[in-house]
């Protein structure tokens, strides 16, 4: 048994080199479980289901029986608020609610001719909108239809440009956010709770400290020149939808309903998360039969809602169930213990240990591009480690949920960086250039200001 932390050490290292290698994310980190789970058991290791689930009679069937109920508890509760949640986000844009928000929030930028003020502030636009258009990808191909001629027309540069929306969904911040959803379930806590006491208050600072960085970052790559432009790459980019301009109410005002009816303001009405957002979705329907007047185009459209959520559980609650079942293979060899121990041992502390695993989930963002995959992978293993180091849930989650985020804005391989250096016609490494350092610094201020108010 003592040997077992350290062969899931070499497990967890193969693990990390196959996504590296950009094998499939899902079926690695699923497998890894599950023979780590099984490897667990050959060693002795009995107990391997979860709470008072009683064993089927026999530990082998258990395994998978583990993974059954890993599946079965995310696929009903948290997986299908992230479907939900999808699923809406894409009906906003099917309607053309989303890019009527972002014509519309874009607009006061034109009332400032400084080119760097302008830029600094449509990083900070794009963040207020990620809260409720949660894709980064989907964010960006709005902002590159919108944002990017205006920062160019003001006399930005393309890279500088490219480097401010590449960044704009770095911290993926919202109810709606599939990681911030996570972090909620995790910490045992509403998403609208999560964002507003525990996300706010770090990301605050935070993207100040980005937007001043950028204004600075991207004026001195602007003035140094050297920047090699090629042909713009074809962006699959649809234009704007045109819509009633009071739509763009529709993607804010789940936020607004969580806010009013959550113990922040009243005391005995509950709107639960999935509820504000069908509800929101009934509306937009109804309001779409009076405007089009066609039954059968407006159902048609109201689908994307359901069709949605079959994609979100194909890409995202999938990643999720496969990852924890990879966080369940570490628990059961004892890695888990093994790294608590050692933290202790070290001195490390809950501060030390939110240091390790912030960085871990970078590391991997850093190298695979994707921060759902990193930040799944350790997420659920907070409530362990919190508990064994005698710290709180929230204090871990946060940076690591921001951190997956910011990091991945990062990473040359992340498919935000390689769309918005397409469109601007430079390479990814040139775009990631010029975000590194706001984004480095963004994480060490968020990182502080976890220790300072959570």
């Amino acid at each position: 048994m003592a040997l077992l932390p350290y062969i899931a050490i070499g497990i967890t290292g193969v693990t990390g080199y196959l996504l590296v290698k950009r094998y499939q994310t899902h079926m690695v980190l699923l497998l890894s479980g599950l023979f780590m789970v099984a490897l667990a058991v050959l060693f002795g290791v009995t107990n391997i289901l979860p709470g008072k689930m009683p064993s089927s009679g026999l530990v082998w069937f258990d395994i998978i029986d583990l993974l059954r109920s890993i599946a079965t508890r995310q696929s009903s509760g948290i997986g299908f608020l992230i479907m939900v949640a999808g699923g809406f986000a894409a009906y906003m844009s099917q309607i053309g609610a989303s890019d009527v928000l972002v014509r519309i929030s874009s607009r006061p930028l034109k009332a400032f001719h400084q080119p760097y003020l302008v830029l600094s502030l449509a990083y900070l636009l794009g963040q207020f909108l990620v809260t409720v258009i949660p894709s980064a990808a989907g964010l960006a191909m709005l902002l590159l239809v919108v944002v990017f001629p205006m920062l160019t027309a003001v006399g930005v540069s393309p890279a500088s440009a490219a480097a401010v929306i590449g960044t704009s969904a770095g911290m993926t911040l919202g109810p709606a956010s599939g990681t911030a959803i996570l972090a909620a379930k995790v910490a045992q806590i509403e998403p609208i709770i999560y964002f507003v006491k525990y996300q706010l208050p770090v990301a605050i600072p935070t993207l100040i400290a980005v937007a001043v960085m950028h204004f600075f970052v991207q004026r001195h790559y602007d003035l140094k020149g050297g920047d090699i432009y090629e042909t713009p790459k074809e962006v699959k980019v649809q234009e704007l939808k045109d819509a009633p301009l009071w739509y763009a109410l529709f993607p804010l005002l789940p936020i607004v309903l969580l806010i009013v009816f959550s113990r922040l303001v009243h005391e005995t009405i509950r709107l639960d998360t999935v509820s504000a957002l069908l509800l929101v979705w009934v509306f937009a329907v109804v309001s779409e039969l009076v405007r089009w007047r066609d039954p059968k185009k407006v159902f048609a459209d109201a689908m994307t809602l359901f069709k949605s959520m079959g994609t979100m559980f194909a890409t995202i609650v999938s990643l999720i169930i496969a990852a924890e079942m990879f966080a369940a293979g570490l628990k059961t060899t004892g890695l888990i213990s093994l790294l608590i121990d050692s933290a202790r041992t070290a001195g490390f502390g809950m501060s030390g240990m939110t240091m390790v695993l912030t960085a871990i989930v970078g590391a991997v963002t850093l190298l695979t591009g994707s921060g759902v995959g990193a930040y799944s992978s350790f997420a659920t293993l907070a409530p362990t480690v919190a508990s064994g180091l005698g710290g709180s849930i929230e204090a871990l989650v946060t940076p690591m949920q921001f951190g997956s985020g910011m990091f991945r804005a990062m990473s040359p391989v992340a498919g935000v960086i390689i769309a918005v250096a397409g469109a601007a016609g430079i390479s990814p490494i040139a775009v990631v250039r010029r975000t590194m350092l706001p984004m480095g610094v963004g994480i060490v201020v968020m990182v502080s200001a976890s220790f300072l108010f959570l």
